[in-house]
């Protein structure tokens, strides 16, 4: 990827730093343009029934498992990871959340019906309707299923979709386009339901101010706060997922080969450009030495190059820029006492973009790399003596995003799990939590807020309505006005008869309620 310039991007391989082409950049007024096109089309969209809905995304399913390899190259040559990284990383979930709304998102989506409360001959419903157009700013970490993910249900929902496609991954926009303009053509529906945009930080800021009905954004907390800011404007609803720095505390009574071969994925899978990525592993005492020991092993034998030329365990950094960042967090900690076991710097310069795959222990609070995001592959180590030590260290970030526990005892584990301030937790397992889709995924404080998945991010794709109606035809007026002498007391004692609490309070309030019904009226009595 070149040094931004107004017209185009220039896309390279970061793994070979074999140039892919370039893609022209969209500007303002073409993003509007898309906003309008696609919201042209859903209005044809929006009457679709969940029949049609659903055969579109059959469709896409079909056409991702199709064209599964000839997809996971695509990914492979503009983002660099590994072919096993993309069919795991990228094909399955996108094909878990199509499988999983096709099955179950109408259930989440029809009118729900719920209690009418004192209104007893009235039924009451939360109806669902399609907000217009939802507006994604994807990150560049993966590529397909950034586009995808939040695509699915929105357009199951009813919706037109713009995505502003990261800069670092521009390349591969094209080919994923196809998956969306195939399964609506076959369908009757026009393309320009799902609109793909190219660009910088101009293009982003111009989606946010499009007027979309929806915005959701995956980036980094600083520019997290810049979307807020300019959303506030016209007052757009947002979804962030931030990032974070989620914990990985591993018990001194955990299985000690599940728990180093989670860390290892947790750390590892996308060279560590991952949201969910384990950046802080926090190990008792008593199990220590072993899981540095076997976690040292491992990473030392990690193989790392361009994927196309070979089977290797770590891929490429996406973004130049994200490399000195990582070299950056990693030699401060060495300076301040870590010690590096496997990795520690720069490697295949002649090639491309790469980080070697690195170990870390010895890691204390006061080195950045506790604090600040790595998103690189950096397995960062920290001693811990208690439940209470860890627990207090795991929580001691600006983020909360996920979070895992590693222990042989469940009831123990458990108790971890609920003191930590995250979003998740997957207890003996690490980033499950995102593939099971009846969950919410999403974080607090500084990872953001919104949910992506499950009932939750479908219907945050959904404006509710509000409904009752009658449940039995009865259709005595409520007559308020003209106010009648007796009118206060007579709230005033059914309010009392009804939240009472006791048979004597609730007796005398009746009795009162009776006299000031059929007694006398004496005004405000």
């Amino acid at each position: 990827m070149s040094i931004p310039n107004s017209t185009s991007i220039a896309c390279t391989d970061p793994a070979t730093s074999e140039p892919l082409g370039e893609v022209a950049v969209d500007a303002p007024e073409a993003v509007r343009k898309a906003v309008r096109a696609a919201r042209e089309a859903q209005k044809k969209w929006r009457k679709s029934s969940f029949a049609e809905r659903r055969a579109v995304l059959r469709t896409m399913l079909t056409h991702l498992l199709d064209h599964a390899d000839e997809l996971v190259e695509t990914v492979v040559r503009d983002s660099g990871k590994t072919r096993e990284n993309a069919m795991m990383g990228e094909i399955w979930p996108v094909a878990e959340k199509l499988r999983w709304t096709i099955a179950r998102g109408e259930d989440h989506l029809r009118p729900e019906r719920v209690s009418s409360g004192l209104f007893l001959h009235k039924k009451a419903l939360i109806e669902f309707f399609p907000l217009g157009v939802v507006g994604v700013i994807a990150p560049w970490n993966y590529p397909l299923q950034n586009i995808l993910g939040p695509a699915i249900p929105a357009l199951f929902a009813g919706n037109g979709v713009v995505v502003k496609v990261s800069e670092a991954v521009a390349w591969s926009s094209s080919r994923f386009k196809q998956i969306f303009d195939e399964a609506l053509e076959k369908a009757g529906y026009s393309p320009d339901l799902v609109q793909l945009v190219n660009g910088y930080g101009e293009t982003g800021a111009a989606l946010v101010s499009s007027g979309v009905d929806l915005l959701v954004f995956t980036g980094s907390m600083g520019n997290g706060r810049k979307v807020i800011a300019e959303s506030a404007r016209s007052v757009t609803p947002v979804i962030l997922e931030l990032g974070g720095k989620d914990p990985m505390i591993v018990c001194d009574d955990a299985h000690l080969e599940e728990a180093v071969h989670a860390a290892m994925a947790g750390t590892f899978i996308a060279a560590g450009q991952n949201c969910l990525s384990s950046e802080r592993i926090l190990v008792m005492e008593g199990i220590y030495e072993a899981f540095v020991t076997r976690v040292s092993e491992l990473g030392r034998s990690l193989r790392q190059g361009p994927p196309r030329e070979g089977v290797v365990d770590v891929g490429a950094i996406v973004s130049p820029l994200q490399v000195g960042v990582i070299e950056s967090l990693v030699n401060d900690a060495v300076e301040k006492g870590a010690r590096v076991m496997a990795g520690g710097a720069r490697a295949l310069p002649e090639k491309g973009q790469y980080f070697a795959p690195t170990v870390l222990v010895d890691v204390t609070p006061e080195m950045r790399i506790m604090r600040e995001e790595t998103f690189g592959p950096v397995m960062v180590i920290c001693k811990v003596k208690s439940e209470r030590e860890a627990i207090e260290l795991a929580n001691a970030t600006e983020y909360g995003l996920n979070s895992s526990v590693f222990s042989r005892d469940s009831s123990r584990a458990k108790r971890i799990a609920d003191q930590l301030e995250a979003g998740g937790t997957c207890i003996n397992g690490f980033g499950l939590t995102y593939m099971a889709q009846e969950l919410p995924f999403g974080g607090i404080k500084g990872s953001g807020f919104g949910r992506l998945n499950g009932r939750e991010g479908l219907r945050a794709c959904t404006t509710q309505k509000s409904v009752l109606a009658d449940r039995f035809p009865v259709h005595l007026p409520t007559k308020l006005y003209p106010v009648q002498p007796k009118d206060y007391a007579v709230t005033k004692h059914a309010i009392q008869l009804i939240y009472r609490r006791g048979l004597m309070a609730r007796l005398r309030s009746l009795g009162a309620l009776l006299r000031a019904y059929f007694g006398k009226a004496k005004g405000h009595a």
